[in-house]
């Protein structure tokens, strides 16, 4: 009878994907339940099997390698197909796995992790990796399972459904109102200082928000962040233009001219075709659209 090759052993694959989600062999052992040394056998056996070198081991940790990278995405591709097959056929009350939302950061910070604890709660062996950041996340790079993004999917192979549409307004302390001349009309807001992004660093078109203004408003602050604004006008020295669903966070910020600026945008939620059948990555979607429909009047 052959010889089995190590390079066959689908359990080596699994040890290969916790180091590389976790980034290093203990941080792997635990996710496993198993020991560092363990993690470690495993991963010089995919190594020796494949006949490449798979990470980088520094002191600060395990990082892919060009030919780890490769391995990874034909390996997730292997495990989505698994957890499609096993879907079908889970008990609800097992949802296991890790699961990683990228969201915009406001959106991420604000609005889901505080809430996510319910999720992990009611399944002790869900795991959840937020990345709040101001960017757009690639699901077929698989840098996320679950993105929110402020437009459609452009990619074929994902799904996408709207999520909710949104308020912007402009903000200001009641510290800045009273000290500072009174805003009864857009022409008054060219007097004013603001905070807003970086222009060249737009990591959407839609958070250009000129096209709502009857007047050109001139950021001398500005940053990648939108937290960093929301922090910037609760100093009390400056405007901005935020959304509803975080200023009902900061009961200091108050609208200034409601009636006559208010812009709309809206939330996406993206999952990869090759996931929309895993359990727990579908409990996870679930979960957001019902936590932002139970939500909806803040956004708005």
């Amino acid at each position: 009878m052959a010889k089995k090759q190590k390079n066959e052993n689908w359990d080596d694959f699994r040890y290969f994907l916790a180091v590389a989600r976790a980034g290093t062999l203990s941080g792997a052992a635990e996710r496993l339940g198993t020991e560092h040394t363990t993690v470690a056998r495993h991963i010089s056996a995919l190594e020796d099997g494949l006949k490449i070198r798979l990470f980088h081991k520094s002191n600060s940790g395990y990082e892919l390698t060009p030919e780890g990278e490769r391995v990874l995405n034909a390996v997730e591709s292997m495990e989505s197909i698994l957890l499609s097959y096993k879907s079908d056929e889970t008990d609800p009350g097992q949802i296991s796995g890790l699961v990683r939302i990228g969201a915009p950061d406001g959106f991420g910070s604000v609005f889901l992790a505080p809430r996510m604890a319910e999720l992990t709660r009611k399944y002790p062996n869900l795991e959840v990796e937020i990345y709040a950041a101001a960017r757009v996340f690639s699901l077929s790079k698989r840098e996320a399972d679950i993105g929110i993004s402020l437009a459609t999917a452009e990619h074929m192979r994902v799904a996408s459904r709207r999520l909710t549409d949104y308020r912007l307004q402009i903000y200001a302390t009641r510290q800045y109102l009273d000290e500072s001349p009174p805003i009864r009309s857009q022409k008054d807001l060219e007097q004013h200082p603001f905070v807003g992004y970086v222009e060249d660093l737009l990591f959407a078109p839609q958070l250009n928000f000129s096209s709502g203004l009857e007047v050109e408003l001139v950021s001398r602050l500005r940053s990648t962040n939108l937290l960093t604004q929301v922090h910037t006008v609760l100093g009390g020295k400056v405007l901005g233009i935020l959304p509803a669903y975080i200023a009902t966070s900061f009961p200091k910020l108050i609208p200034v001219l409601p009636d006559e600026v208010s812009i709309k945008r809206s939330f996406y939620m993206h999952v990869h075709e090759d996931h929309r059948k895993a359990a727990h990555i579908r409990e996870v979607a679930r979960f957001i659209a019902e936590q932002v429909d139970a939500n909806r009047e803040i956004f708005l």
